[in-house]
């Protein structure tokens, strides 16, 4: 298959490896993801996910294996794509402030690190601003926001780009229920316009709002319609854990009392 010549698959991926010297981080990974998904990539820690990210944004070579985006290479497709880290990465103690932190989603675009802000610039920073409600935030320091606001200035740093497609690394990890639920319906919003790829532990979003899923673990176990089974979380996890299934929750945690495994 030329993975380059299909144009109706926003990434794919084909027999993908990614070793960081002797730890295998991803092995035979086959991945194909339409124009307009919203899907979610789910697994343990250390399972792969963050490398899976890493590899569409061209920032870790593979070992093994082919990768196209918007039928590009990683590389040159990497202006098209907004990107936005796990908060927890974020120097809380660096003097930006918020509107700052979002124009410099617009540096992607631009050569030279010395770029001089133009109105288009700022015109469409100050729309994002407004569109994540967080406009009247514009002269705060980063340091100060909560931790939801912070998640809303990254999503609106990577929108800044303009992108087609949308990356995020644990979008709501740390936040509250609220928070999470509106990151969620922002997203799903987003969505009608781009394709976007989150990596999540938040189970109870995955039948609620994605349109697909991948689950790792080193491996792709499966990927495809946002319902699963008890035995293919023990595949996956290791061990069960507690999902929300159509908006019904239901129960499939083990007893770990007894030294099982624990998620």
């Amino acid at each position: 298959m030329n993975i380059d010549a299909q144009p109706d698959y926003a990434v794919l991926i084909k027999d993908l490896s990614v070793d960081y010297g002797k730890i295998a981080a991803l092995q035979a990974i086959d991945l194909q993801i339409p124009q307009g998904d919203f899907v979610g990539i789910i697994g343990p820690n250390g399972s792969g996910k963050s490398s899976l990210l890493k590899a569409i944004l061209g920032l870790v070579r593979p070992t093994k294996g082919t990768v196209s985006v918007l039928g590009m290479s990683p590389g040159e497709a990497r202006s098209s794509i907004g990107y936005v880290p796990q908060a927890a990465n974020i120097d809380r103690d660096f003097p930006i402030t918020v509107g700052e932190a979002v124009l410099m989603g617009r540096l992607v675009k631009r050569a030279g690190l010395f770029h001089r802000y133009d109105q288009e610039d700022h015109k469409v920073v100050d729309h994002y601003l407004q569109r994540l409600e967080i406009a009247d935030l514009v002269d705060r320091q980063i340091g100060q926001l909560s931790g939801g606001q912070l998640k809303r200035v990254l999503i609106a740093r990577a929108l800044a780009v303009e992108p087609r497609m949308l990356l995020l690394d644990e979008p709501t990890a740390g936040v509250d229920t609220y928070s999470s639920s509106h990151i969620y319906e922002l997203l799903r919003e987003l969505n009608r316009d781009i394709t976007i790829i989150i990596v999540t532990h938040d189970t109870l979003a995955v039948s609620a709002y994605l349109k697909s899923i991948a689950c790792i673990n080193q491996s792709l176990y499966y990927h495809g319609d946002p319902s699963l089974s008890s035995e293919l979380i023990m595949k996956v996890y290791g061990c069960p854990v507690e999902l929300i299934a159509h908006g019904v929750p239901h129960r499939v945690l083990g007893d770990h009392s007894h030294g099982g495994p624990s998620c």
